[in-house]
């Protein structure tokens, strides 16, 4: 690949990335339950540089929550403009993406709890 086309993949890579950001910057401000797992997840991942635990888990962990949240978002917000009105495959739809995030939240405490319960029981126990 030439210059221009590397030059240009870049900037489509930049816009691109803007779009996402964007669509982060909106869940923050629009979405309570994902400001909660944004400072959750802040707070596993200073507590795991903090015991020096292994950060790959809880990093995934995190990562994976905060992804279906703002899945749950988006099929929140599609499903709302093509179904306004009441519908049980739209409650099937919302319910079936919240609960896709509900699961990985479990998941993400069990995670915290395998990875970091050790160090910090270590810990407490050497007070």
């Amino acid at each position: 690949m030439n210059s221009a086309g590397s030059a240009l993949s870049w900037k489509r890579w930049w816009r691109s990335a803007g779009f996402a950001w964007a669509g982060i910057a909106h869940s923050y401000r629009t979405q309570p339950n994902f400001r909660i797992e944004t400072w959750a997840a802040v707070l596993a991942l200073a507590l795991t540089a903090w015991l020096r635990a292994p950060l790959a888990p809880i990093a995934l962990a995190c990562a994976l929550v905060l992804a279906l949240e703002l899945v749950n978002t988006a099929v929140e917000a599609v499903v709302d403009l093509v179904s306004p009105e009441p519908h049980p495959l739209a409650g099937v739809a919302k319910d079936a993406a919240a609960a896709a995030v509900l699961l990985a939240s479990l998941g993400a405490v069990v995670v915290g709890l395998a990875v970091l319960g050790p160090p910090l029981w270590a810990w407490v126990s050497r007070l």
